[in-house]
């Protein structure tokens, strides 16, 4: 009788402390962002240096309507921004928790190496 008592004690624990099903669809939304290949490779380029869409396609060997397409997702997750400067824009990382994303990623992949 103890036990079941702490369990269920335990059981409101952790659902008092997890996030909402709004936010954990969210979160689930944004990692799905970062499954693809394409994007990871966009987002490690702009780790390095803030970039043109030119010059990503060309550091990607990529067209700039593949890299256009993946930067329009990107910045609909808001990973990056971008600034117009004359005719054309210039991409970076959105803030420093973008960085932190795949700061802790690459760390974590790296761990057993």
């Amino acid at each position: 009788m103890e036990e079941s008592r702490d369990s269920n004690n335990i059981i409101e624990f952790v659902r008092n402390k997890i996030a909402d099903e709004e936010t954990v669809y969210d979160l689930a939304e944004l990692f799905k962002v970062f499954g693809d290949t394409t994007r990871a490779k966009i987002l490690s380029c702009l780790e390095v240096k803030d970039l043109y869409v030119g010059e990503i396609a060309e550091v990607l060997n990529m067209s700039i309507s593949a890299v256009s397409h993946q930067l329009r997702v990107l910045r609909n997750a808001k990973l990056v921004r971008g600034v117009k400067e004359g005719k054309e824009v210039k991409y970076s990382l959105d803030d420093n928790h973008v960085m932190m994303i795949i700061e802790c990623g690459m760390s974590h992949i790296k761990e057993d190496k």
